[in-house]
Order: C-alpha cells, then structure tokens, then sequence
C-alpha cells in the first residue's frame, strides 16, 4: 500500500489549482486516472453500491476496505475513501479510521446523515442527524489515527435539507470538532457563500465538465469530486452495445482486443512477473 501518497496528496491541496478525483472502483480504473495525470481518486460507496447491485446503505466497512487496500496496493494515486455514516456510531467510526488508514487511504469522508443509511437517499430522501452527533463522529475520527496526514473529510447535506446557513453553521462546528477538509453541494452562489464563510477548504461532488476548472476556483472549491462519470459511461456504451447485438446488429465496438490485451499486460505492471516466470517456472519451456 503507498502510506507516502499523503504528502503528495496535501501538497495538491495547498496548491493555487483545483484538485479533480474521478471515480475508481478497481486498481485498473485508479491506473487510468494517474496516467491521465490525475492527483486523486475516489472510491464512492454510492457507486460501488451500484456496481454490486446493492445500495450503498447496505455495503460494510469490511467491503469497502478490501476494495481501498486493493487499489492502494496496485497504484500510487491518492485514494479517497466515502466513509458514508461511518458505519455507526463514533465507536465504529473509530474503527472505520483504522482500517482506511492501515489500507493506505489519504482521506476518509464522513457525512452528516442518520446511521445506518437509509435506501431512501437514493431518490433524494435524506435524514441528517444534529450537529452536536456528527461533531462527535467527527472528533472520534481525529482521534483514531495515527497519521495526521490521513484528512477527515466532513459531509453536509443541510444545503438541500435545511438551508444555507445551516450548512455554513454545521460545517464551521465540524472544522471546530477537527474536520481537515469540508464538503457541500449546491449552485456556485452557495458554494462561493460556503468557501467564503468555512474555515476549512471546500470540496463537493459533480461532475467535472460542468465548469471551468479556473470557474470552480472562482468559487472556492479546493477539491472537486467526480463520482459517477466513468460509471455511467460504463453502463451506458455496454447496455447499447448488449442491446445491439442482441437485436442483431453490430456491437459497435471497434476494438482490437489482442492489441488491447498486450496494452493491459504491460499498463498493468505484469511484465516483472513475466520476467520472475521466466526466470523460474517457465525457464525449462522458454
């Protein structure tokens, strides 16, 4: 697992540009992202919810660390972690911490909703818990780890469950409770409201192309997070070419798969084992 990603990782935060994390699922997408020359990823609990065909209400910490410690192990991008509710009370948040840290996570993202998470947040039903509850999953996360490089994220979602202010008001006692980093959502006016009134740097979830990366600073977005744009590019361009061959047409998919093989083999760092075969089991063949 790659514990010195941290540095690099903090570093990309006090830089002057906005740092983009795409989605990655698996170590190949979180390879794809740090050819693209990305500074994170972002392992989502809502979309690997989807990609087990579960919610994500219903995935454990267990699950959710042997996905992060896989990725960490295969590739040296800063992996961020959606902790979700923290998989209970600050008790379990505690271990949450444990167990992400140990993986090689930069960062563990708590959000401010009831535990544990409901299926109903999935068509836009959200129940948020007080602040005095959060700050003290917040101040349970600080306190287990080990590594002060390893950041805690804190989620509001009292922008569309309350008001304006509430986020602000949440979000400043979360930053009081130990939060390194705040996330919010919302239009670029409550955003710039948020940045401008939090003390501590703004992050939120959207998608990438929907601004400017000088506009997202303009807003005051340190971080901005892409959770679901690879996903559902993977889900659309498969089910239409399922679809299309199962309605007798061409796939669509214009790909030279032994051309591609060879590309993974290499992309994917296998040829030192490769070499190790050639050098052991596969030395009387070859």
């Amino acid at each position: 697992m790659n514990l010195e990603s941290r540095v690099p990782f903090l570093k990309s935060l006090d830089s002057n540009s906005v740092v983009f994390a795409p989605l990655a699922l698996d170590p190949l997408a979180a390879l794809l992202a740090e050819k693209a020359g990305f500074q994170a990823a972002y392992l989502s609990g809502g979309a690997l919810g989807f990609q087990y065909a579960v919610s994500e209400a219903l995935l454990t910490l267990t699950e959710i660390v042997d996905v992060a410690r896989r990725i960490t192990a295969r590739c040296s991008l800063p992996l961020i972690v959606d902790g979700g509710v923290g998989f209970g009370d600050p008790v379990h948040v505690q271990r949450a911490v444990w167990e992400l840290e140990s993986a090689g996570a930069v960062a563990l993202e708590l959000e401010d909703q009831v535990a544990p998470k409901r299926v109903h947040h999935h068509v836009g039903v959200e129940h948020l818990v007080n602040a005095e509850a959060m700050c003290e999953k917040v101040s349970a996360a600080v306190e287990a780890r080990t590594d002060n490089n390893f950041l805690i994220i804190a989620r509001t979602g009292a922008n569309d469950n309350e008001s304006l202010n509430s986020a602000i008001d949440r979000l400043n006692k979360y930053v009081d409770a130990g939060a390194d980093l705040v996330m919010a959502f919302g239009g670029n006016s409550d955003l710039k409201a948020i940045s401008s009134s939090v003390g501590a740097p703004l992050s939120t979830i959207a998608s990438m192309n929907r601004q400017s990366s000088d506009r997202w600073q303009d807003v005051g977005c340190s971080m901005v997070i892409d959770a679901f744009t690879s996903q559902a590019i993977m889900i659309s361009e498969v089910k239409k070419s399922y679809e299309r061959f199962r309605n007798g047409e061409d796939s669509g998919a214009k790909v030279d798969g032994e051309a591609l093989h060879r590309e993974l083999v290499e992309f994917c760092g296998l040829n030192s084992l490769l070499d190790l075969e050639a050098r052991t089991t596969e030395k009387k063949v070859l």
